[in-house]
């Protein structure tokens, strides 16, 4: 369904207020392993303190729960026992401004790749017997994985982002602007990949899987024009969303 504002595909749906803290759990539990719980809780002068249970390697947990934390703009201090998220920092939102824009440029610029892959694993699926709704959605999630971006902007769904420093709200506007650039253009790959499975799976599936198993130079003529027929053509402009000042829940780190 597209939005008349922004020309999205998707309408935008409502979402709730969340917590940073709750925002943070979901993070971390993502990087951690299933065998570890993770608990999080608002420290008293501000910021969120995380922790695991159990003793070993809790130290490794917590720097690759600090990395993912980082990319989302925060600054993250770690413990020997705790890892400590203290705020947005101006370094971390460059960071994550610098990575969404790598990431329009690489893997998100290549639709090809992703016609190729929901191709191949849509025709390993079918041939495997598997039901046609199935290999749709076992084709979407696949292709949401490589491109890694729809997760971590889904983590933040609903996450009201505000500073009372003018250098941070200007950078959460510039992240907000590439962030829904980056999430329409992974909107168009999986719309894409779709329409691929729907060519294996289909009415039409005999007649399009023999076109896509044809010669190798022929098999990119097709691939250049489904992607073609996929994706709108026209300019992205962002629409930042706007940037509030709120009570602070988080210290904030100019850094």
């Amino acid at each position: 369904m597209t939005d008349p504002q922004t020309g999205s595909w998707f309408a935008r749906r409502p979402r709730a207020p969340q917590a940073p803290d709750r925002v943070i759990l979901r993070i971390c539990a993502r990087v951690a392993p299933r065998d570890k719980r993770v608990h999080v809780a608002n420290m008293p002068l501000g910021g969120v303190e995380v922790w695991v249970d159990g003793n070993g390697d809790r130290w490794v947990h917590y720097h690759r729960m600090a990395r993912e934390l980082r990319l989302a703009g925060w600054y993250t201090e770690v413990a020997a026992d705790r890892l400590m998220v203290l705020g947005w920092s101006a370094e971390c939102l460059v960071h994550r401004a610098r990575m969404l824009d790598a990431a329009l440029a690489g893997r998100l610029s290549d639709y090809a790749r992703t016609a190729r892959s929901a191709f191949a694993i849509g025709t390993r699926l079918r041939e495997e017997k598997v039901p046609a709704d199935e290999i749709a959605i076992r084709v979407r999630d696949h292709v949401g994985r490589e491109l890694r971006w729809p997760d971590r902007l889904a983590e933040l769904d609903g996450l009201e982002r505000t500073a009372s420093l003018e250098a941070l709200r200007l950078r959460l506007a510039q992240v907000a602007g590439l962030e829904a650039k980056v999430s329409r253009r992974c909107a168009e790959h999986l719309t894409l990949a779709s329409q691929v499975v729907m060519s294996l799976v289909g009415p039409d599936a005999g007649r399009s899987a023999r076109s896509w198993t044809r010669a190798p130079g022929r098999l990119v003529g097709i691939t250049e024009r489904m992607v073609a027929a996929s994706v709108p053509n026209r300019p992205e402009v962002p629409r930042p969303e706007t940037v509030t000042v709120a009570r602070r829940d988080l210290a904030e780190t100019p850094r």
